[in-house]
């Protein structure tokens, strides 16, 4: 069955921009649909990119940043509300599922008027979320399997995800210093979508009361451009997609991103943008 990665989100941080939407991103397998983070807008970006709320199977979560996971509650609540009716799986770091039941306490008054209004099914029990705690497979179907890694993005918990369909394999890193689970992880797929900083740039990310501290976190929490080339030279994959793009604004231009890349890595190089297929 083909399979098709869709670039929902591609931006970093957690500031809404104009030019890029979150981070988000979704897998294609036939009409079943498998989400990889969920940042501010994916609803939105699932309808222009004319993929059915009701085909959403499972949903992964990287980590905890408001800008991979701000709208995962939301995109199944507004879902639910279109036409999604289940099962569907999520996953991510502890405390994914405590999260998810503060979300189902804040949507339940909407839940509860629609399921009398509009005789929408119990949302609730559509939904199962679980905390990945060990590495390896989490997510398992007649189409996927999704297989997980801890990553290094302190100073919390994170993981990067490794989509194997009948055809291709993808690998979303999440947010990253270069580290040899993701590249492990990424052995021989045929596309690996990571984050790329290009730190030239992120002084305008630093006029604020705490940029010493923010550097210093984006420095040692996230991957420059310079190597991300030699990440997905050392994987062997095929394809190397760019994404969650640190700085958005200024905009860096597309020709420094791919230089930058092109100097570790041989294969196929794309700079990603919102709603683009590969």
């Amino acid at each position: 069955m083909k399979s098709s990665l869709v670039l929902l989100g591609t931006g970093g941080g957690p500031t809404p921009k104009s030019e890029r939407n979150a981070a988000c991103n979704a897998i294609v397998v036939g009409d079943a649909t498998y989400i990889i983070d969920a940042g501010n807008g994916i609803a939105r970006q699932m309808a222009f990119a004319k993929l059915p709320f009701d085909s959403i199977r499972a949903m992964g979560i990287t980590h905890h940043h408001s800008d991979h996971n701000a709208d995962a509650g939301t995109l199944l609540h507004l879902a639910w509300c279109a036409n999604l009716q289940g099962p569907v799986e999520t996953f991510g770091p502890a405390p994914w599922s405590k999260i998810w039941e503060s979300f189902l306490a804040y949507a339940d008054t909407d839940v509860q008027i629609r399921k009398v209004d509009e005789g929408r099914p119990d949302f609730a029990a559509m939904v199962t979320a679980k905390d990945v705690v060990d590495p390896g497979v989490v997510y398992e179907d007649d189409r996927v399997r999704i297989t997980a890694a801890w990553v290094n993005h302190p100073p919390i918990p994170a993981l990067a995800y490794r989509v194997d369909t009948e055809d291709r394999s993808y690998v979303i890193s999440g947010d990253t210093t270069p580290c040899e689970s993701l590249i492990e992880l990424a052995r021989g797929a045929d596309v690996l979508v990571h984050e790329v900083m290009h730190i030239p740039s992120i002084d305008p990310l630093l006029k604020r009361s705490n940029g010493a501290r923010l550097r210093e976190h984006l420095i040692n929490s996230h991957t420059s451009s310079t190597d991300v080339g030699g990440i997905a030279e050392q994987a062997g994959v095929g394809q190397l997609v760019l994404s969650h793009f640190v700085p958005g604004s200024p905009a860096v231009p597309e020709e420094i991103w791919l230089a930058d890349a092109r100097a570790g890595f041989g294969g196929k190089i794309v700079a990603g943008k919102d709603l683009m297929v590969i």
